[in-house]
């Protein structure tokens, strides 16, 4: 029998493959595994995601979630099998603190929907957490050997599966790219990079830093005989060096992309309006004019003084207490409050046809409505119910109980125009989370307008989360953001993600702030997620040809 097709020769410790050329260290296989045993694994998985999960706001501890990231690829390089089990794991932990916002929706109307809150929590961070072991699982397939073992090469496939799982977990199925893997640097200059590679390509030179740094701290293993340590060390410095280069091109990168603050001296003043109605409290029928009261008090207040009168007034999502066709006079109320000049973004939900849209009007003189724009990425569960009739009949309505199935959705992304302020993105809540609809808009804007009512968050790590968004949505674009938030945040933020000025959460007022001008459109701008999909897939290919090639 042939060289190129007798069995594999066992000698000791070492497995000599068929084709004679490489021999690998079965001891080094095993020496990972013996230091981890199997039950430690997925409790150090999840630990890890955790770790990486305090990157997220409101901690932002990023360096720290570095850490937690960097733990999972050292983890899996030292367990030779059981990758999807870690990748899962590790999605769990992230996602179930990162999310635990999740259960604050339900605890509004607890009597109602309280019980549904823990299977939410627990439901939405494994739901998501299988992008993330599909990943693991993807890679781990490609790079397995004859022996069982996963070689060092298919960690580079995770990189790019991962990436690409992000991806996918912003477009399936409506999507979902909260607490993406990117925003880990939201208050670093690293966030900067979104200008030019948008959210997705930040995530995949986060995720090749973190294996580069994986690489320099534990040995490459199987190693290759009469080259094993050698070629082990000097792979470990060129790791190194790779780890370093980039990270200093994240962070000094980013620091050099930051633009610099604008002159704001005679710029237009927007006055934001928070009437903080708790949740609770907001549809309550002895509360809501109150909350209603309120918001034209604020309106209707002189600016400070030697400051010139708001050219534009914002109130947030769903800010008044019946339907469009029922508030005329409630308009009229508003812009006399306005005074004549300044129009009005008011957040209201209206009827046609049968159907209920959540809506942003412009009132102008007489409360008359100028400009109309329908939210149309809803979230589900929330604003509507996925396959309404199936969960009805086991009375399960989730958090959209207007009409059965709730909201309408509207045409898609548009621009408004606001006269001499220029023209703007509107963005109702959710849709700040969405890259895509931001640059789906159909033309250059001057600046991103989000309503929100993040009163269904909580206190706690849901509105900061969704205020660091808004933040990389106005860097992505070199545009400013207005954000108007019932509870909180309101705030200002220029289009290198600066917030100039905010209204803290869980406090009532109002606050007059200049309009940043806009910024010259940015790469991401011009391109959107395009030129990231066609880099992941030639990736893709990249890695299944030379991971399966040097797997066997």
């Amino acid at each position: 029998m042939s060289d190129t097709t007798r069995p594999a020769a066992h000698t000791g410790a070492r497995t000599v493959d068929r084709a004679g050329a490489r021999t690998v260290d079965r001891r080094a296989d095993r020496t990972g595994s013996a230091r981890l045993p199997l039950w430690t694994r997925l409790p150090l998985s999840i630990v890890a995601g955790a770790v990486f999960a305090l990157g997220q706001a409101p901690y932002d501890l990023w360096a720290l979630g570095v850490v937690g990231l960097v733990a999972v690829f050292v983890l899996i390089r030292l367990l030779p099998t059981g990758w999807t089990g870690i990748g899962w794991a590790f999605g769990l932990g992230y996602f179930g603190l990162g999310l635990g916002w999740i259960v604050e929706p339900f605890q509004v109307d607890a009597a109602a929907t309280g019980w549904m809150a823990p299977f939410a929590l627990v439901g939405i961070a494994a739901g998501l957490a299988l992008f993330w072991g599909l990943a693991f699982w993807g890679a781990a397939q490609l790079g397995r050997g004859r022996a069982g073992s996963v070689w060092p090469g298919s960690v580079w496939a995770l990189v790019v599966f991962w990436a690409a799982a992000e991806l996918a977990r912003a477009y399936v199925l409506t999507g979902f790219p909260w607490a993406h893997v990117a925003y880990l640097w939201a208050p670093s200059p690293a966030i900067q990079w979104v200008s030019v590679v948008g959210a997705h390509g930040l995530g995949l030179l986060t995720l090749t830093l973190a294996a580069l740094t994986a690489q320099v701290l534990v040995p490459f293993v199987p190693t290759v005989t009469g080259r094993g340590s050698a070629q082990s060390m000097q792979r470990r410095s060129l790791s190194a060096l790779a780890a370093l280069a980039l990270a200093a091109v994240l962070i000094g990168g980013g620091a050099w992309l930051a633009p610099q603050g604008a002159d704001l001296a005679d710029r237009p003043t927007v006055r934001l309006v928070q009437p903080n109605a708790p949740q609770e409290e907001k549809w309550d029928r002895a509360k809501a004019q109150m909350f209603f009261e309120r918001q034209v008090d604020f309106t209707a207040a002189p600016p400070a003084a030697g400051s010139q009168p708001p050219a534009l007034t914002i109130w947030p999502e769903t800010a008044l207490p019946m339907l469009l066709a029922h508030a005329d006079e409630a308009l009229a109320v508003i812009s006399e409050a306005a005074g004549p000049v300044t129009p009005v973004v008011v957040g209201v939900q209206r009827e046609e046809n049968g159907a209920y849209y959540n809506s942003l009007i412009v009132t102008g003189t007489d409360g008359a409505v100028t400009q109309l724009y329908d939210k149309h990425h809803l979230v589900p569960f929330g604003e509507y119910m996925p396959w309404a009739e199936l969960f009805a009949r086991f009375d399960i309505l989730g958090l959209a109980v207007r009409a059965q199935g709730g909201f309408a959705s509207g045409a898609g992304p548009a621009l408004i125009d606001l006269g001499p302020l220029g023209k703007a993105v509107p963005l109702i809540c959710y849709e700040a989370v969405f890259p895509q609809d931001v640059h789906g808009a159909p033309g250059r804007a001057d600046m991103l307008l989000q309503i929100t009512n993040d009163a269904w968050f909580g206190q706690w790590s849901g509105p900061y989360q969704h205020l660091a968004q808004s933040r990389i949505r106005a860097i992505e674009q070199g545009l400013p953001m207005l954000r108007s938030a019932n509870t909180g945040v309101s705030a200002v933020i220029d289009g290198g993600g600066r917030i100039l000025g905010q209204i803290p959460l869980g406090q009532a007022g109002y606050i007059d702030l200049p309009v940043p001008p806009p910024l010259a459109p940015t790469p991401y701008s011009r391109t959107g997620d395009l030129p990231v999909l066609v880099l992941l897939l030639v990736l893709s290919l990249a890695v299944v040809f030379t991971t399966r090639s040097d797997s066997h």
